[in-house]
């Protein structure tokens, strides 16, 4: 089973590039979408239909042009569930759930801690919530966690971890989070394939950093550790444009 996601800064604008181009030529089972930034109002005229794929998705309800997921499958889901436990996040848009025969498959877009760590405490409120999600979860079926993740976790995954340190994305707290969701019984599938590899998956609009590759690993697939038998492959596709991001893919036999 093929698995992309991508955070895309904006669907109807990454459409005007080559989007539609790469995914297809992906060709992926399950394809997401961060950052997608659509609003209510496109319920019915949802701007990407490809044929083969069921579409789910979810939109900030709070903001408008902010946030939101959106979910291609090719397999019909046994269900479907918005948000963390009581659907929550999903007022801006975070999380979407697909339950399958065999996996949970759960895309979301992390919350930024913001500019001055302003939503710092609100995101470690996400990960404790996210956790207590995952273990209901665990219950009947493993996961597989994948999207714009907001955090470089270790100091080879982003290009200046010094001038970068208490800056969102690479603070303590978060970085902390992380690992111990890794500690929780899953598995960062890029890093356990390749713990030496120095790649990245965002880059700053500024300073010609993606020419200069000065970026950050902030884009992941993670699974839960029954599953690591089962990973083939998990790729970085630093050479498609489109975003700040790229896509991230997940090759897994389920």
């Amino acid at each position: 089973m093929k698995i992309v996601s991508f955070n895309v800064n904006g669907l109807r604008a990454i459409m005007q590039k080559d989007f539609v181009k790469d995914f297809t030529k992906l060709n992926a089972d399950i394809f997401s979408l961060n950052e997608t930034k659509l609003t209510e109002d496109l319920v019915f005229e949802f701007p990407f239909l490809p044929d083969g794929y069921e579409v789910f998705y979810t939109c900030s309800k709070l903001r408008k042009g902010y946030s939101g997921v959106a979910v291609f499958s090719k397999i019909k889901p046994l269900s479907v569930h918005y948000g963390l436990k009581n659907n929550l996040y999903d007022d801006e848009g975070r999380v979407i759930t697909l339950e399958f025969d065999n996996f949970y498959y759960v895309a979301s877009y992390v919350p930024n801690a913001g500019e001055g760590l302003k939503r710092l405490d609100f995101r470690m409120k996400y990960e404790k919530d996210l956790l207590d999600y995952f273990a209901e979860l665990e219950k009947k079926k493993p996961i597989v966690y994948a999207g714009d993740l907001n955090v470089a976790h270790e100091p080879i995954d982003i290009k200046n971890p010094k001038a970068n340190e208490n800056n969102a994305g690479y603070t303590i707290q978060e970085r902390n989070a992380f690992t111990n969701l890794l500690n929780n019984g899953y598995i960062d599938t890029f890093r356990y394939l390749y713990p030496n590899e120095v790649k990245y998956s965002w880059w700053s609009y500024r300073f010609n950093s993606r020419a200069n590759n000065a970026g950050w690993r902030i884009d992941y697939f993670v699974v839960s550790s029954s599953l690591k038998e089962k990973i083939k492959d998990s790729i970085i596709h630093n050479e498609i444009f489109g975003s700040d991001h790229c896509p991230i893919e997940l090759d897994i036999d389920l």
